[in-house]
C-alpha cells in the first residue's frame, strides 16, 4: 500500500516535469521565479571564494546594474574574454541556462553555467563552456570522469562543509583585523589631534 503511494507520487512528479517540458517547448510555460535564492546552499559544490569570484565577475559585466546580464552585456563579455560570438550564438548561450525565459542571465543562471561546465553537461562547442574556461574562475571543468575522480570529488564534498566553516572564520578574522586597524588609526589620529590642540 505504502509503496504504490510512493510510485504514484514519483509518477506525478515525473508527469509534472514532462508537462512543464512540453509547455516549455510549446512556449506556454509560466516562468519560474525562485522564492529566495541562496547561492551557498543551492550550489554546494562551489566554495565561498568561487561564488564570490563569480559574483565579482557577474557584477563587472552587469553594466546596467540591474542584476542581469543581457544580450549586449554578454556580447561585450565574450569580446573581452577574447571569444566573440555571433548574435545567434549569444542567444543560444542564454537559452541554455535561461530558466525563466526572460532572455537574460540572472546571477543564479550565471552560476548554472559553471555548474553545468563542471558537471560536464555542456557540449564541446558550447559558448557557455568557452565562457567558463576563459573566465579564470577555477571550477574544475573536467566533469566527473572515472572512479578515481569520483572518490576525490566525494572526499572533497565531505571536506567542503568544514572548508566552508574555515572560510567563514577566515572572513570573520579578516574583518576583526580590519576593525582593530581602524581603532588604532583612530586612536593615533586622536593623539595627534590632542598634541596640536594643547
Amino acid at each position: 500500500e505504502e509503496r504504490s503511494c510512493l510510485t504514484a507520487s514519483a509518477g506525478a512528479e515525473l508527469s509534472a516535469k514532462l508537462c512543464r517540458r512540453q509547455d516549455i517547448n510549446e512556449g506556454a510555460a509560466q516562468p519560474r521565479r525562485a522564492a529566495v535564492f541562496n547561492p551557498y546552499t543551492e550550489f554546494k559544490e562551489f566554495s565561498r571564494r568561487q561564488i564570490k569570484d563569480m559574483e565579482r565577475m557577474f557584477r563587472l559585466y552587469d553594466s546596467g546594474r540591474d542584476g542581469y546580464i543581457d544580450l549586449m552585456e554578454l556580447k561585450l563579455m565574450m569580446e573581452k574574454l577574447g571569444a566573440p560570438q555571433t548574435h545567434l550564438g549569444l542567444k543560444n548561450m542564454i537559452k541554455e541556462v535561461d530558466e525563466d525565459f526572460d532572455g537574460k542571465l540572472s546571477f543564479r543562471e550565471f552560476l548554472l553555467i559553471f555548474h553545468k561546465a563542471a558537471a560536464g553537461e555542456l557540449e564541446e562547442d558550447s559558448g557557455l563552456l568557452t565562457l567558463a574556461k576563459l573566465s579564470e574562475i577555477d571550477v574544475s571543468i573536467e566533469g566527473v570522469k572515472g572512479a578515481k575522480n569520483f572518490f576525490e570529488a566525494k572526499a572533497q564534498a565531505l571536506s567542503s562543509a568544514s572548508k566552508f566553516e574555515a572560510e567563514i572564520k577566515a572572513e570573520q578574522d579578516e574583518r576583526k583585523r580590519e576593525e582593530e586597524e581602524r581603532k588604532h588609526r583612530r586612536a593615533a589620529f586622536r593623539e595627534l589631534k590632542s598634541a596640536f590642540t594643547q
